[in-house]
Formats: structure tokens, C-alpha cells, sequence
């Protein structure tokens, strides 16, 4: 396929992940005001962060009085899963030049992994398929920013809007995002674990509680996977 066709069918793919960040962003934009930053902070961090979770996580702290060390380094936890991502995805584009992995890399997110890591899993040897990768990322980078924006100018005119559960919306897109790539025992039972982990460490600091679900759910899957290599390609 060409580069447009590539381009166009990425971005058209992560329209479903798009209708879930919405809220999420529109949200993020409001509650950041209200914890005191300007709208140029605001727009800012969107544009210079693009991670809805550490932003929130950010504002949060930073509202509750914390200093830069712990938003620092609770934002450095949270983000950790983006080393999965990247290490998951290495093998598609280590032949990319560097012009091309820096950005692709920082437009790298939860959703976009989800829809590109289908598209190299198709197994065809495309030469653009960065291009797809390229349209997904981009598409949700704008998405964020205008959400942002709409957050920022209406959202102190509605109030509590973050007491409305819109934020559910994105839990929904998660869950649409990990169910499908659930194919076998190991990774149907390593979602069960960090889900249970992540519910039980829910009240450690620093967000401590996703890195011991991460880490769970790993050494289980890997745990089945080694007992038992069959189950690697067994569907469910």
C-alpha cells in the first residue's frame, strides 16, 4: 500500500480509541485550571507530555502540595509500560532512521500500541507500514490537544464536570483495548492477576500498585508460557 493509504488507514483506525479519549482530555483541560495552572501551562503540558494518565497523576499532586521530586518520579512509574511498548514494537522499526523513531517514540501511547501492534501482526512485509503507525499516533497527538483545548476554555463553565464519571469512557476504551489481544491461557491468565494486584495495592504510594500488577502479570504469563510452550498458540 502507499504512504497515503497507509496514513489514512491508521488514523482511520484509531477513530473507536479517539471517541473514548475524548471526555478524558476535555476533563484533564478543566481540572488542570482548577488546580491552578494557566492555559498556556495547560495546552503545554498536553503538547509537551502526551500521557493522560502522568498528566493527571501531575495535577493531582501538584494540587495536594507535592514537590517536583515525587511528581517526577510517580510520573516516571506510571510510565514505565511505555518500555513494554517500545521493546514489543523494537523488532518493526529498528530499521527506521532516527528522523523517524524519535517521534514515532514520543507519540507512542496506550491506544496507538493497541492499534499498530494489529497492523505489524498481519505479517505482510508492507514498506510503509510507519506510515500507518505514523496516522495513528498522529491522529490521537491532535485529538488530545483540541480536547485539551475545549477543557481549558468551557470547562470552568461546567461545574464538577470531573465529578460526572466521563472518565469511565476511557476505562471502557482499556478494556476494549486489552480483550481482543487476549488469545490464550497465559495472557488471559496475567490480565486476571494484574487486575487482581492492581486492586489489592490500590492504596500504595506513587502509584507503586500498577508497577506490582505489571510485574505480576508478567512473571505469570511467562511462568504458564515456560510450563507449557503448546499454550503460547493455543486460542481460547
Amino acid at each position: 500500500m502507499s504512504r497515503h493509504h497507509e496514513f489514512t488507514q491508521g488514523a482511520r483506525d484509531m477513530l473507536p480509541m479517539l471517541l473514548g479519549a475524548i471526555p478524558f482530555g476535555i476533563i484533564f483541560g478543566s481540572l488542570a485550571g482548577a488546580a491552578g495552572l494557566d492555559p498556556w501551562q495547560t495546552q503545554g503540558m498536553s503538547l509537551l507530555v502526551f500521557a493522560g494518565s502522568a498528566q493527571f497523576i501531575a495535577i493531582s499532586l501538584l494540587t495536594g502540595g507535592a514537590g517536583i521530586a515525587v511528581v517526577l518520579l510517580t510520573t516516571f512509574v506510571v510510565n514505565l509500560r511505555h518500555a513494554l511498548y517500545s521493546a514489543s514494537l523494537q523488532p518493526y522499526v529498528r530499521h527506521l532512521p532516527k528522523r523517524w523513531r524519535v517521534p514515532l517514540a514520543f507519540w507512542l501511547t496506550d491506544e496507538a500500541y493497541a492499534v499498530v501492534v494489529q497492523r505489524y501482526a498481519r505479517g505482510d512485509k508492507g514498506a510503509y507500514r510507519h506510515w500507518y503507525f505514523l496516522g495513528a499516533a498522529l491522529a490521537m497527538y491532535c485529538n488530545w490537544q483540541l480536547c485539551t483545548l475545549v477543557g481549558v476554555l468551557f470547562g470552568q463553565a461546567v461545574p464538577n464536570i470531573g465529578e460526572w464519571g466521563l472518565d469511565f469512557a476511557m476505562l471502557a476504551t482499556f478494556i476494549g483495548i486489552v480483550v481482543p489481544m487476549l488469545r490464550n491461557q497465559p495472557q488471559v491468565a496475567a490480565a486476571l492477576v494484574a487486575g487482581a494486584v492492581a486492586l489489592l495495592c490500590h492504596a500504595l504510594p506513587y502509584k507503586l500498585g500498577l508497577m506490582a500488577a505489571a510485574a505480576s502479570g508478567i512473571v505469570v504469563g511467562v511462568w504458564l508460557e515456560r510450563r507449557n510452550p503448546a499454550l503460547q498458540e493455543e486460542s481460547i
